[in-house]
C-alpha cells in the first residue's frame, strides 16, 4: 500500500479527498434517497397515512437542518475525518435501531433523529472539503464528489428494493446499517481538511508556481472570504438557501412518493425503484457535466436551464401513465437535479471564499433540509385529501420556476476575496 508522501507523488490528494466523498455520499445519500422503497412496507406494518408515514422522512429532513449547521461548525473546527468518523457511527446505529421498531413513534427516534445525527451534515462536509483542495477546476471535483448522492440512489435503491422483497424490511435496515458502518467510519480516515494539512495547495499548483501567482496578484480564495455573518448580510447567500430549499422541495416530493404512485397505477415495485435508479444516474451524469461546462462559461446559466428543464419534467410526470413515460420523466428530472445541485454548491464557494465554508455551507444546507421537509409531506397530505399527485407535482413545477428566477438574481462577480 503506498503510503501518504508516496501517493503525494503520485497522484494530487485532492482526488482521493473526491473518491473517498463520493462514496461516502453514495453510501449516506444512496439510504437517504432509498426511504420510498420502503415507504409502502412502513406504510402497512404500522397502519399510517402516507402523510403520516412522509412526516417520519420530513422530520428527519428538519433534524438534518440543525445538524448541518451543528456539522459546518465542527468541521471547520476539528476537521473531516472526526466529524465524519461520528457520523458514521450514528448512520449504522440508526439503521439497526430502526429495524428493531414495534411502534411507529419510535422510528421517529431511531430514523428522524439518530439518522439525521449521522448524514445531516454529510454534504457539508463533503462538498466544503472538496471546495478546499481546488480552485480552477472546483466546479468539476465538487460536481464528482457530489454525484455521490445521485450514484447512491443507482446502486443503493434497487439493492434496499431486491432485501425487500427476498427478505423484509427490517433485514434491508440491519445490512444497509453494517454497510454504513463499513464504509462511511473507514473512508473517514483518508479525508484532509485542505491541502495545507499534508504541505500541498490547491489544484496540486506548486510552491514555485504559487508565488508566481501572488506576484502576479492572483490571490489564492484558500484563506479568505467572509465570515458567516458577513455573508449573510448579502443577497448572494439568500438567494442560494431559497434555491436550495425550493430544489429540495420539489426533489425529495418524487423521491418520496414517485415509487408509491407508481405502484399506485399498476407498476411492479422492482420497475418502479428503476425510476429511482434511473433519477440518480441521471443526477449523477447532470452534476459532472454541468459541473465541468459551468467552470468555463460560469454557474448562473447552467443553473437556470436545468431548473427550467425540471419544471418541464415535473409538468409531464402529471399525465405520465406507461413505465416508458416514467423513465423519461426519470432521466430529465434527475439530469436537472444535478444541474442546478452543482452550480448552488460551487456558487457558496466561489462567492463566499474559504474562510468560512464550513459554517456557510451548513447554514445554507438548512434550507435543503427544511424543502425536504416540506415536498414529503406535501405529496402526502395532497394525496391523502385527493387520492392523487396531480396537484403536489404542479406545486414542484411551480417551485423550480420561482428557483430558476432566485438563481438569475444572483450576482456571480460579488466575490468575497
Amino acid at each position: 500500500m503506498l503510503s501518504l508522501s508516496r501517493l503525494k507523488e503520485k497522484v494530487f490528494y485532492g482526488w482521493v479527498v473526491v473518491a473517498a466523498g463520493l462514496i461516502i455520499g453514495l453510501i449516506a445519500f444512496g439510504i437517504r434517497y432509498s426511504f420510498g422503497v420502503f415507504f409502502k412496507s412502513i406504510e402497512t406494518e404500522f397502519d399510517l397515512t402516507r402523510a403520516a408515514t412522509s412526516g417520519i422522512f420530513s422530520a428527519y429532513m428538519v433534524l438534518s437542518g440543525i445538524f448541518s449547521i451543528l456539522g459546518g461548525w465542527a468541521l471547520d473546527r476539528y476537521g473531516p475525518r472526526t466529524v465524519t468518523f461520528v457520523m458514521g457511527l450514528f448512520t449504522g446505529l440508526s439503521l439497526l435501531l430502526t429495524s428493531q421498531a414495534s411502534a411507529s413513534w419510535q422510528l421517529f427516534i431511531s430514523y428522524s433523529l439518530l439518522f439525521s445525527l449521522g448524514t445531516g451534515a454529510i454534504f457539508t462536509v463533503v462538498n466544503s472539503t472538496v471546495s478546499r483542495w481546488f480552485d480552477k477546476r472546483r466546479g468539476f471535483a465538487v460536481g464528482i464528489a457530489s454525484s455521490g448522492g445521485g450514484a447512491g440512489v443507482v446502486v443503493m435503491a434497487p439493492f434496499a428494493t431486491y432485501l425487500i422483497s427476498n427478505f423484509d424490511w427490517r433485514t434491508a435496515f440491519i445490512v444497509l446499517g453494517l454497510i454504513a458502518w463499513l464504509v462511511v467510519a473507514s473512508l473517514s480516515t483518508l479525508l484532509r481538511k485542505d491541502p495545507g494539512d499534508i504541505g500541498l495547495l490547491p489544484d496540486g499548483l506548486k510552491p514555485e508556481a504559487a508565488k508566481i501567482k501572488l506576484q502576479n496578484n492572483e490571490t489564492s480564495t484558500q484563506l479568505t472570504g467572509l465570515s458567516l455573518l458577513e455573508a449573510s448580510k448579502t443577497g448572494n447567500f439568500w438567494f442560494l438557501g431559497l434555491i436550495w430549499l425550493l430544489l429540495s422541495l420539489s426533489v425529495h416530493l418524487i423521491l418520496t412518493h414517485t415509487v408509491p404512485h407508481a405502484i399506485d397505477l399498476g407498476i411492479s415495485p422492482i420497475d418502479a425503484s428503476v425510476i429511482l435508479s434511473l433519477i440518480g444516474a441521471a443526477a449523477f451524469a447532470g452534476r459532472i457535466v454541468a459541473g465541468r461546462v459551468s467552470d468555463n462559461i460560469g454557474r448562473k446559466a447552467p443553473a437556470i436551464t436545468c431548473a427550467l428543464l425540471q419544471v418541464g419534467a415535473l409538468i409531464w410526470l402529471i399525465w405520465v401513465q406507461d413505465l416508458w413515460m416514467f423513465y423519461l420523466f426519470a432521466v430529465v428530472f434527475g439530469f436537472s437535479w444535478g444541474g442546478v445541485g452543482i452550480q448552488v454548491t460551487v456558487l457558496v464557494s466561489d462567492i463566499f471564499g474559504m474562510r468560512s465554508i464550513g459554517a456557510i455551507m451548513g447554514v445554507i444546507v438548512v434550507g435543503w433540509t427544511i424543502g425536504g421537509a416540506i415536498g414529503p409531506t406535501v405529496g402526502g397530505v395532497v394525496f391523502d385529501v385527493s387520492g392523487n399527485y396531480s396537484t403536489a407535482f404542479a406545486i414542484g413545477a411551480v417551485s423550480m420556476l420561482i428557483a430558476s428566477l432566485f438563481a438569475a438574481l444572483i450576482r456571480e462577480n460579488q466575490k468575497a476575496f
